[in-house]
């Protein structure tokens, strides 16, 4: 019989996602915060208010011996930290990207197996309704198809500060990207083969060797190609920053954003207003046969709500031994596609997959 006592966990980083896995553990009866851990004070939401925040997630480990570690710093930190939970015998949640090298990545797949444990990535739009019926359209429509998505910020401040933060290690097309190249993946079920990428650094303010305006092409062995394009700082317009399309011989499915809507709200980068169904079926006339069709997503989750829904597939996976494989392959198909990209980037030449 499955044991219904709350796993106990341990929340390294307690950045903008840090705090809201932290607040979807606390939510959830099915979870008991063992620890948080950041490198500094950090003002705590909530229920959380209460928790002291230690500075090493070794030391956690090894005091609290917890059944699930989510690890939510940077990326460059992600392999190690998860390697090290593994080992520690906890379950691992570790938010996208999995590492910041497909060695790095395959290596943390790796642990998981051979400790026997769950790893599930931070793709938190695979826990959205709309973007799941999204790529079920998508899917029933068939390939080849064409992926148009980008996901653009126009950041200052605060924001900004965060986004030069995390290309020390990271670009935007890899940080964000891995996402959308997940859902690219989901709908295609076909291998990415060759990349391209090309970038330019806007701003003094990022290291020499990192730039902050990114672009990928991807093409698959089915036919498909796809396009990712991604920009962080104060330079980046606002015209077209959300773009997702999905286009097929038989039609097209696109997200199509409200009006006012501003690049720098996190809801944003998951919330879809409306669904576009286009058919592209045309009768004697040569007219098309149906009108588009409009899918409403009102009352679809917010950011907070969304990290609850992707924990409680945490909880799920543990508590019923979901098989996470293809979830796990994903994630680092897709982070070889970006990194390849960033690769493309930096040499000026396409890259075989």
């Amino acid at each position: 019989m499955t044991s219904t006592k709350p796993l106990r966990v341990v929340v390294a980083g307690l950045g903008n996602m840090g705090r809201s896995h932290a607040l979807a553990y606390y939510n959830n009866p099915g979870f008991e915060i063992a620890a948080l851990v950041n490198r500094s004070d950090v003002p705590l939401p909530g229920g959380l208010a209460g928790h002291e925040i230690r500075r090493s997630f070794e030391d956690a480990l090894r005091d609290e011996k917890p059944d699930l570690a989510c690890i939510a710093t940077y990326s460059d930190s992600h392999a190690d930290y998860a390697v090290h939970a593994f080992e520690a015998g906890c379950h691992v949640f570790v938010e996208k990207p999995l590492a910041t090298t497909v060695a790095d990545a395959r290596r943390v797949v790796d642990a998981a197996k051979a400790n026997g444990k769950k790893l599930v990535i931070g793709y938190i739009l695979r826990h959205h309704p709309s973007w799941v019926r999204l790529i079920a359209e998508a899917r029933k429509l068939g390939g080849p198809y064409v992926f148009r998505m980008n996901l653009n910020q126009q950041s200052s401040g605060h924001t900004w500060q965060t986004h030069k933060q995390l290309m020390q290690t990271t670009s935007p097309i890899v940080d964000c990207g891995v996402h959308y190249l997940d859902v690219m993946l989901q709908i295609t079920d076909s291998a990415p083969v060759e990349v391209r990428g090309m970038g330019v650094r806007l701003s003094d303010e990022v290291a020499p060797s990192m730039y902050n305006y990114g672009h990928l092409q991807v093409l698959f062995e089915d036919g498909s190609v796809g396009w990712y394009e991604a920009g962080w700082g104060p330079m980046i317009s606002e015209t077209a920053f959300f773009v997702k399309d999905v286009m097929s011989p038989k039609g097209c499915v696109s997200i199509v954003m409200a009006e006012g809507v501003k690049s720098d709200d996190i809801d944003t980068h998951t919330k879809t207003s409306t669904i576009r169904l286009h058919q592209a079926a045309t009768g004697a006339d040569g007219k098309f046969l149906k009108p588009d069709e409009l899918l409403s997503m009102e009352g679809e989750p917010g950011h907070q709500e969304l990290c609850d829904f992707e924990q409680a597939f945490v909880l799920k996976a543990i508590r019923e031994n979901v098989d996470l494989t293809r979830h796990m392959d994903d994630a680092v198909r897709s982070l070889a596609v970006c990194l390849a990209a960033d690769e493309s980037v930096r040499t000026g030449n396409p890259v075989k997959l």
